[in-house]
């Protein structure tokens, strides 16, 4: 159920979300819809994950989507999903940057194809992309919204994911600078850091003795879910956040205070 403070705050608004077939991503197009808004779906591996996505939305009668397929790790692909919703939806009011990599690595295994990798995603890719969705935004202002790590943000991580902290490190920074580049054109910018969220990415090389043992770090005694990470970003997209820019909001549970 929408909030009522938001209830009808992203009403005529257009998202686009990358990296939104599945897990965190998914669940932000579908708070984004709940609250009013048109989104742009993106997707790059499953076409079936992202129709199920935008059926969702559809069927709830809220808002509107459409499923677009782009790779967000190249300019040229961040810039065809713009290209995609302002066809689609007419303007572009809301970005969030969600779409990224993460792999586990010693360092002696490091190499070029990994770092590049993890930068084009995390950095090169959200960049560009930013870059070109202010370029549509309204005299009115627009949202840009990067998804970050509050694990290798705040309080480092683990062994072995140099390169995924490195990008991560890059993208906080990166949403300092523009909020204070941008925020005389009303474009605020943020960055959302959750904590450990159940998603097959998280999930990805991890034993089950290992998924356990953070859990029991969290203070709940769990890791987060996607739905508990999307109402953040829904706020911060909405005209009630005006006057949060270069914010950097953990979500995690208190697993990093």
């Amino acid at each position: 159920m929408a909030s009522p403070l938001l209830a009808t705050s992203l009403t005529e608004k257009v998202a686009v979300v990358t990296g939104s077939s599945r897990g965190i991503g998914a669940a932000i197009a579908l708070r984004l819809a709940e609250e009013g808004a048109k989104v742009v779906v993106n997707y790059f591996g499953s076409a079936q994950a992202a129709d199920q996505v935008v059926q969702q939305i559809k069927s709830s009668g809220k808002g509107d989507a459409v499923a677009v397929k782009a790779d967000t790790s190249t300019i040229e692909g961040g810039q065809s999903l713009i290209d995609e919703a302002i066809k689609t939806f007419g303007k572009l009011d809301i970005i969030v940057l969600n779409a990224g990599a993460m792999h586990s690595q010693v360092l002696a295994d490091i190499d070029e194809n990994s770092y590049n990798m993890h930068m084009n995603f995390n950095v090169k890719g959200p960049l560009f992309m930013a870059q070109a969705a202010v370029k549509h935004f309204p005299p009115s202002g627009g949202r840009i919204i990067f998804l970050s790590s509050s694990v290798t943000g705040h309080s480092g991580i683990g062994p072995n994911y140099l390169i995924y902290a490195m990008s991560k490190g890059a993208v906080e920074q990166m949403s300092r600078v523009l909020a204070k580049d941008l925020g005389s054109r009303s474009i605020t910018v943020n960055t959302v850091s959750p904590g450990p969220v159940d998603t097959a990415l998280y999930r990805e090389g991890k034993s089950q003795q290992l998924l356990d043992l953070i859990a029991g770090m969290h203070p709940p005694k769990r890791i987060g879910q996607p739905e508990e990470v999307a109402p953040i970003v829904a706020f911060l997209a909405s005209p009630a956040a005006q006057w949060i820019n270069g914010q950097n909001i953990k979500v995690n549970g208190g697993f990093v205070v």
